[in-house]
């Protein structure tokens, strides 16, 4: 019976000649090695994202598409273009920027006009129909109605009315009148009679009355001569009720809209003649 070596204390493993067992690895060795590669492994990542991060940062223009190799180039292969001459950067360059494009939103919207060509000129005033007569110098007239000769404007009463006149100094003078370029457009006609006032309509109805001044008087004392067809005849219309015309009805001189008939025709034609005072 072989003679057992007693197993000496772990805390003195070198008494009595007793050593470990190295045979085999102990756990410790194990867990170093295990944590060696793990640091191993993320140091590698670590290396290959900053190396991915530092690719990512130089220009696009150093990337290109992989295209196919020449006909002098083993078949199946895949190379890079490579970039021109006039486009290659250094890593790390800064790119140059591309030069702004002038805008051409004013040109396209204000375009200049081609050689050659001139510019449309305005169109011409559209002259008027007819041209109106002018104010003759200021005399003493008298008026006298188309179909009734023998009668003329004379005021009465501050009316004015179309009456016979007679031989009296009196009735000739209040069936004379001045007249003078009109109050509310030179172009028409105003009548001033023996004593300074002037002829107007009031309520449609030829009156006799001194002048305020107003706007609205210098336009009822004013009327627009129209020509007629028969020769030195005219009608008289108002500045301010345009389509009326002074027209005599039962002698009495009144503002009246234009009617086609013969008989207003009539009514309202008249002959400017020397005054009878």
């Amino acid at each position: 019976m072989s003679e057992s070596k007693s197993r000496p204390p772990q805390d003195r493993p070198w008494e009595s000649g007793w050593a470990p067992d190295t045979t085999r690895a102990p756990g410790t060795r194990r867990l170093w090695l295990a944590g060696t590669l793990a640091l191993a492994t993320i140091t590698a990542c670590v290396t290959a994202i900053t190396v991915m991060d530092s690719e990512s940062d130089e220009p696009e223009s150093r990337a290109a598409e992989p295209t196919t190799l020449s006909s002098s180039a083993p078949g199946g292969l895949i190379s890079f273009a490579t970039p021109s001459k006039g486009g290659t950067d250094k890593p790390g360059g800064a790119r140059a920027e591309p030069s702004p494009t002038p805008s051409t939103s004013a040109s396209s919207a204000s375009p200049s006009p081609k050689p050659g060509t001139k510019a449309p000129k305005p169109p011409k005033a559209s002259a008027t129909p007819s041209k109106q007569p002018k104010p003759p110098s200021t005399q003493g007239i008298s008026i006298r109605a188309v179909n009734f000769p023998d009668r003329y404007w004379r005021v009465r009463d501050g009316y004015v009315r179309l009456d016979q006149i007679g031989s009296g100094p009196e009735q000739r003078e209040d069936a004379t009148f001045q007249r003078v370029a009109g109050l509310a457009d030179s172009s028409c006609y105003s009548f001033i009679t023996a004593d300074g006032r002037y002829l107007r309509h009031r309520s449609f109805v030829l009156v006799a009355n001194a002048s305020d001044g107003s706007s609205l008087f210098r336009k009822d004392a004013t009327f627009c001569p129209r020509s007629r067809s028969a020769s030195g005849t005219l009608a008289l219309e108002s500045v301010n009720y345009p389509g009326r015309f002074l027209r005599h009805r039962n002698f009495q001189l009144r503002l009246d809209p234009y009617e086609h008939g013969h008989q207003y025709y009539a009514d309202t034609s008249f002959q400017i003649v020397s005054g009878l005072d």
